[in-house]
């Protein structure tokens, strides 16, 4: 029992780190990196449909995107949409058949502010993973009667060390990131 709730919650925080890491790729670097464009939602014929299912998406040099839709007559729309995103601050050219995105150099200020909002959600990561920990915390106690007393404390060390492990993750992740945003 005690071994099926530490697999669950093991389970459980791999899948919260993974979360983190998704959320850390799409903070907008000083390269263009076709994570950042993938979940816009482009009106496809009257339904939110993600870019990625839409078009592909090349990254040719540093700064720049193409994006290729499958569908010539979605073109406009999905420019639409990338002018419309309000995290990303760029202006699509429409040639006709693709779309080619520049991203523009950030400032220093902006690379701040792409700071703090990869901290946010690495603290928002941390606190998922230490609601994890309360949670089987909680159902390891609640064999208190039918189990020994030292296995539930086994239990509950080793979940401690799960957590501290998952965390350790979210933090290594947390400094990549941050090092790729200072970096000019």
């Amino acid at each position: 029992m005690i071994n099926e709730i530490i697999s669950d919650t093991k389970t459980k925080l791999a899948k919260a780190v993974e979360v983190a890491r998704d959320d850390f790729a799409q903070v907008r670097t000083g390269r263009a990196n076709p994570v950042l464009f993938q979940k816009i939602a482009v009106d496809y014929y009257g339904t939110p449909t993600a870019l990625e299912q839409l078009a592909s998406l090349q990254n040719p040099e540093a700064r720049t995107l193409i994006i290729t839709p499958y569908d010539k007559s979605a073109l406009h729309e999905i420019e639409k949409a990338i002018r419309n995103e309000p995290n990303l601050g760029v202006n699509p050219t429409n040639d006709g058949s693709i779309v080619r995105v520049v991203l523009p150099e950030l400032t220093e200020e902006r690379r701040r502010e792409y700071v703090k909002l990869v901290r946010t959600k690495a603290e928002d990561a941390r606190v998922v993973v230490r609601n994890l920990r309360r949670k089987a915390k909680d159902e390891l106690d609640a064999l208190k009667g039918e189990i020994g007393d030292d296995d539930i404390a086994r239990g509950e060390k080793e979940l401690e060390a799960l957590t501290k492990t998952y965390i350790e993750q979210i933090d290594e992740s947390l400094a990549r990131k941050e090092s790729e945003l200072l970096e000019v």
